[in-house]
């Protein structure tokens, strides 16, 4: 497979500037280097913004007084009732598996950009049906035509933010991102928290409709932009666009088109390209369960799993339900309950930001065991309590078990918040990536959507003992990081593909030691099949 590096310059608007000029850096919106890294990940932190707003609104809305009254079907306090809450609440689960899985075509053939507006306009117009809904069927169609929307977003974003970052600071980049998911969560919250004051007098529900409404203004802001922002460069080379990829390397680094790391960074991608040509990989589902030279199924399930490990770790009986757990289960006044579930959210994306400053320190692999021993040491603590407050209504022990919820969200948000969104881009293959971060991010909802539907029925009951279940969870995926998951703080994308080739096919959990015993090409003088040279994603562009 050959890449024409000379190819005809685009027609497209974020491209005209300059493109061309090989002594000159590219700039888009009038910016190039850090500050286009930064905007970058602002842009794709307002799709974060935006699953985490939707994530978080629901939970305090769900014991209004006129929602309850709009739905009482989902609001009443038999096992049938909290079957379809759970049901009408997780359905928005099941859009988003739908739209991921789109993606899983989609993605190459579109480019991130056009995913990422398909998605911006289907949420908007999901949340305007969410707001007008006046019976369950009507909420529950609106709220999976919601999804369809966010499940283009959470599983595009992730692929085009590590594929505009450099190998130093995507770590850092994408752990913002969870940071902005936990944002979402917590103005979700502070705004449900808002409403309720209006909630004694409103036959109109404008207590529940107009902070599910407020979600549009993320993906408004988006759409404003989008198309001013760099396609990725990796799917330009897939495409054959590679002058559009050289302009979007130069503004990313602040490099002239012609500079000659720009040359290396090209010509690595070509060879990416066609190490994976050679064995004809390309949108065929075949491809994805089949080994081959650079183990895409051995990527896939790494990756699929790492979605997998975040959602079964219990986070979203937490986010969901926290008003609800709050007040109906640890026994608190609806207004102590709001303002502790939005304390709660706050707290969460205050405790996310410790991520970014430890991701590329500490490593992913310490952060995910850590994490998931921490996580089972809480949710064990949690049943501890609430057997506790069940006891005795109002103890010390309602408190200790609030304590323990913050303290959860903690420890997952230095964790596994960010670092399963970081890992499938990481992962995959480059021709397989769009494909296998759609895939992971199926997973994700997939499984999210478990949790979200079984909570209100498992707290009706074994109530407590929901918990335990979680506790036990977290407990064995410790393991499961520690023999199966390279670390890839640092690599760049490219050299993950000459580990996982080094990594015997029947015996995958090598690939740890692999990776450990690998150096990182830049420590290279010369490679055994061509030299080798400086990769970009090491370059400080400052």
């Amino acid at each position: 497979m050959e890449v024409d590096t000379t190819s005809k310059e685009s027609s497209k608007v974020g491209y005209q500037e300059n493109l061309g000029h090989g002594t000159e850096p590219h700039t888009f919106m009038g910016i190039k280097g850090k500050k286009l890294n930064y905007a970058v990940s602002i842009f794709a932190g307002v799709g974060f913004l935006l699953f985490g707003y939707d994530q978080g609104v629901a939970g305090s809305l769900l014991t209004l007084p006129n929602f309850e009254n709009t739905f009482p079907s989902i609001s009443g306090p038999s096992l049938n009732d909290s079957i379809r809450q759970g049901a009408v609440i997780s359905i928005y689960e099941i859009g988003c598996f739908v739209g991921a899985l789109a993606t899983v075509y989609l993605g190459n053939k579109l480019g991130r950009i056009k995913c990422m507006f398909i998605g911006c306009v289907i949420v908007i117009i999901g949340a305007a049906l969410q707001a007008s809904a006046f019976t369950v069927t009507h909420l529950a169609i609106a709220r999976a035509f919601t999804g369809i929307g966010t499940g283009f977003m959470t599983s595009t974003v992730p692929v085009w933010q590590a594929e505009l970052s450099t190998a130093k600071s995507r770590g850092k980049l994408i752990m913002m991102m969870g940071s902005l998911i936990t944002a979402g969560i917590a103005i979700s919250y502070w705004i449900d928290f808002a409403f309720y004051f209006v909630s004694d007098n409103d036959p109109k529900g404008i207590s529940w409709r107009i902070p599910i409404i407020l979600q549009v203004i993320f993906p408004i802001a988006l759409l404003t932009v989008i198309f001013k922002l760099p396609e990725s460069p990796r799917w330009l080379m897939s495409q054959n666009k590679a002058q559009e990829a050289r302009a979007v390397f130069s503004a990313i680094y602040d490099l002239p088109q012609d500079h000659e790391k720009i040359e290396n960074q090209l010509q690595e991608i070509t060879d990416s390209l066609e190490l994976e040509a050679a064995e004809n990989v390309g949108f065929d589902i075949r491809e994805l369960v089949k080994q081959g030279p650079t183990r895409n199924f051995q990527r896939l399930s790494l990756a699929c799993w790492s979605q997998i490990f975040q959602q079964i770790t219990g986070i979203n009986l937490i986010t969901y339900y926290a008003g609800t757990i709050f007040e109906k289960y640890i026994g608190m006044s609806p207004f102590n309950s709001r303002i502790l579930a939005a304390c709660n959210g706050t707290e969460y994306f205050i405790a996310s930001l410790f991520g970014i400053l430890m991701i590329e320190r500490v490593g992913r692999r310490k952060l995910l065991i850590f994490g998931a021993i921490g996580q089972a040491l809480v949710m064990m603590s949690l049943t501890i309590s609430t057997w506790q407050a069940d006891k005795q209504e109002g103890s010390q022990a309602g408190v200790a078990a609030a304590f323990f919820l913050f303290a959860f969200n903690s420890v997952f948000g230095v964790s596994y918040l960010g670092v399963c969104w970081l890992q499938p881009p990481e992962l995959a293959s480059l021709q397989l990536r769009a494909q296998t971060a759609a895939l992971s991010t199926c997973c994700n909802w997939l499984f999210n959507f478990m949790v979200v539907m079984i909570t209100p029925i498992a707290f009706n009951n074994i109530g407590y003992y929901t918990y335990t279940i979680f506790a036990c969870i977290n407990i064995l995926i410790a393991p499961m990081v520690y023999i199966f998951y390279p670390e890839t703080s640092g690599r760049t994308l490219e050299e993950m593909d000459i580990i996982f080739n080094k990594t015997p096919v029947w015996r995958p959990w090598e690939v740890v030691k692999i990776a450990k015993e690998t150096p990182k090409l830049s420590h290279f003088s010369q490679d055994v099949e061509k030299p080798v040279i400086e990769h970009i994603d090491n370059v400080d562009s400052e």
